[in-house]
């Protein structure tokens, strides 16, 4: 059975939990007229603007001194252990652990002064750009997923415009794939990889079109019903489920996206297979998950999200370091080569953060501590200017002393290489109070745009 995501908690007026009701199985099947428009375009060989944004999430804050932003000439409880290697941009040296990145730093941009982390143990912030998880509207701010698929929808029948790689984890944070808030459930984030069955879930099996257009006949009484007494309003989500499950179940295009094995092994071994199992409380180091970020953009998705190992070192930095940081290197490289060689690197872009940064001191357990005062991010494509390291930290990576980046300016940059405009688009609250994209005084960063 067919299964889309939302929210876990919270039930209808009826009772219905919400995700219980989101299955192809019960669900009261909708107007198919998204769908038929989309695959009405593509037979009359129509091309949509296709951009999209990969967006990926180190859990725990990563150390930025240890990666990006080493500082060859500080002390030895602040230096630690690794070195800095010359990149193929003139000035710029970055971790030694990242041989790869170095050798084409000319498609990356490295941002060493970010700022304004609110110090959560999770992903909020690099889902949705707000500062102020506290002061939130009602139902909650939409992470940068659910507003493209608000603004873009969908892309080609059959491939949901918002997905999230992130697998179940013990810090349940961390899992986090990014929210609709309150966009609502038409824009959460479909989840392969929270259901071991999501491939099989995606057949037909017994079941014919004809006998699932029948069901949708049949059910659409109940869709009606729902929506007299809904006081909520959340039917007007269902139905844009309705129709993304229906154009699922009667397209192959999403099911063959997830199907790895359809690469060829050449490319699967440039991105590196890592492993399923998780670290700890954190995700795990699947580098097949970089692989399948680009598949399920080329297949139609507008946003994915995945999330890259556990970053939270508090104790043997420079250890887990030297089994993180390469494989990171490994998958990170072959996805902005890979998208290049496809011609796809103008419209796709790609961001790499945690939620902090990590303490310049190192601490008695060889590890180091939150910062949330200081992190770096990782920018590639989006035909933004490559090849540089914007903003400066201190001698020590403590703090930021040129250039300091919000969150929300990483955002805006973001929504613009998307083709919008963050200063006059807005999306309406729950009240029809129309909602920038990005807090006030947040703006592209004239460097890369």
């Amino acid at each position: 059975m067919l299964k889309i995501y939302g929210n876990s908690v919270g039930k209808f007026c009826d009772g219905v939990s919400r995700r219980s009701f989101l299955e192809v199985g019960g669900l009261a099947l909708g107007g198919l007229s998204l769908p038929q428009i989309l695959q009405a375009e593509e037979s009359q060989g129509i091309r949509r603007n296709h951009k999209a944004i990969i967006n990926i999430f180190l859990p725990g804050g990563p150390p930025h001194q240890d990666m990006w932003d080493l500082k060859a000439n500080a002390p030895k409880e602040i230096r630690g252990e690794f070195n800095e290697i010359p990149t193929n941009i003139p000035g710029i040296r970055i971790g030694e652990l990242f041989p790869r990145m170095a050798g084409m730093m000319d498609k990356f941009t490295v941002i060493r002064s970010m700022v304004g982390a609110f110090g959560g143990h999770d992903a909020w912030q690099c889902m949705t750009g707000r500062i102020h998880k506290s002061k939130q509207p009602p139902g909650g701010w939409p992470s940068m997923g659910a507003v493209l698929s608000k603004l873009h929808g969908t892309a080609k029948a059959g491939v949901p415009p918002f997905m999230g790689l992130q697998p179940n984890t013990g810090e349940k944070r961390w899992s986090d794939p990014g929210a609709a808030g309150f966009l609502g459930p038409a824009h959460s984030p479909f989840l392969p990889a929270k259901d071991n069955g999501a491939k099989e879930d995606m057949k037909l099996g017994s079941l014919t079109v004809d006998r699932l257009g029948g069901r949708k006949t049949l059910l659409q009484s109940f869709d009606t019903l729902r929506r007299d007494i809904d006081n909520k309003h959340m039917m007007e989500g269902l139905d844009a489920f309705n129709q993304q499950a229906l154009a699922m179940l009667t397209s192959s295009r999403l099911a063959e996206a997830l199907n790895l094995e359809k690469e060829d092994q050449k490319l699967r071994d440039r991105y590196g297979r890592g492993s399923a199992k998780k670290v700890a409380d954190g995700s795990h180091r699947l580098l097949d998950d970089f692989l399948m970020a680009r598949r399920l953009i080329e297949a139609g998705a507008r946003c994915v999200t995945l999330a890259f190992s556990r970053w939270d070192w508090h104790g043997g930095n420079f250890k887990r370091g030297r089994e993180d940081m390469p494989m990171l290197d490994q998958a990170l490289t072959a996805l902005v080569e890979d998208l290049h060689n496809r011609g796809m690197d103008k419209d796709v872009s790609v961001v790499c953060w945690g939620e902090f940064g990590r303490t310049p001191k190192i601490n008695d357990k060889a590890g180091r501590d939150h910062w949330p005062r200081l992190s770096t991010a990782v920018l590639a494509c989006g035909q933004m200017n490559h090849g540089q390291v914007i903003g400066a930290s201190d001698k020590h990576a403590g703090e930021a002393v040129d250039r300091p980046v919000r969150f929300g300016d990483v955002f805006a940059t973001l929504y613009t290489s998307m083709g919008i405009n963050v200063e006059t688009a807005t999306i309406p609250d729950l009240q029809g109070r129309p909602r920038y994209l990005v807090d006030h005084g947040r703006k592209p960063l004239r460097e890369l745009v």
